[in-house]
């Protein structure tokens, strides 16, 4: 697969105790865009954060959370990034999700 020099950042932030059909939201969003043949797709954890809520989630040892600020990064073609978005948002409850246009250097391995 190739990408385009110009391409679109799907950002997804919300928390590690949010679910989709009883599985972790992270997992089934990611699994969505595989299936979705996405370019890929990384989940990213945060040690602290807060949101819209402006509730401190943090992994300090002596406030210890099960709900630590996740974000989902996705690059890949404004088509396919927008075609993503209407089956994201049936999958959110809360959250913030952000887009961004990109420039890409390198995708894969053209070195054969």
């Amino acid at each position: 697969m190739q990408l385009p020099k110009d391409a679109v950042l799907l950002r997804i932030f919300f928390g590690e105790a949010d679910k989709f059909e009883g599985k972790p939201l992270y997992e089934a969003v990611v699994l969505k865009a595989r299936a979705m043949q996405m370019a890929g797709a990384t989940v990213l954890r945060g040690p602290m954060g807060f949101g819209h809520s402006s509730h401190l989630h943090t992994s300090k040892i002596l406030r210890l959370s099960t709900d630590l600020p996740l974000v989902i990064e996705i690059v890949d073609t404004e088509d396919k990034i927008n075609s993503f978005l209407p089956v994201l948002d049936t999958m959110m409850g809360s959250g913030l999700v952000t887009l961004e246009k990109v420039k890409v250097l390198r995708y894969g391995n053209d070195k054969n």
